[in-house]
């Protein structure tokens, strides 16, 4: 049976199994894939989407969960191709080494964020559980505390 989803504003109809991880849908049947396959238990993070305003791990989120809530992804927190503040100290801040769980990351301290404006480095800590193998955890705490002072 059909759903339609609402990923960054835009209305998608897909057809797909309701138990599909939205990760797959989001990647495959909307074509953005700026959200990164990672685990696919929940555990790394690099699939983090937004999903009504909280960060949720795609992989493991079932698409028939979604309903009429809104989906941003990556692609979605620009606007008109300016970067939001904290995209804008990701690249200030030298975070991606080689960056493939940066997309999750974002959005995950988007969440955090929108949540905590004003987070110490153990509030970022036990936040973010996102997991970066180039260890950048250092450049992120420095990025996300510029944000935070603005």
């Amino acid at each position: 049976m059909p759903q339609e989803l609402n990923v960054n504003g835009k209305m998608h109809t897909v057809d797909v199994d309701p138990n599909t991880p939205l990760l797959w849908v989001i990647r495959e049947q909307v074509g953005l894939t700026g959200t990164k396959y990672g685990c696919g238990v929940a555990q790394c993070g690099s699939c983090t989407v937004m999903v009504d305003g909280k960060a949720v791990r795609s992989c493991a989120y079932p698409v028939s969960a979604v309903g009429k809530q809104k989906i941003q992804t990556i692609e979605g927190l620009a606007t008109d191709g300016k970067l939001t503040k904290l995209q804008q100290a990701w690249i200030d801040h030298q975070v991606p080494q080689c960056g493939y769980c940066q997309s999750g990351m974002l959005m995950a301290v988007t969440d955090l964020l929108k949540n905590n404006p004003k987070p110490t480095d153990a509030d970022i800590d036990a936040a973010i559980t996102n997991i970066c193998r180039c260890g950048s955890f250092q450049q992120v705490r420095a990025a996300v505390h510029s944000v935070a002072k603005g």
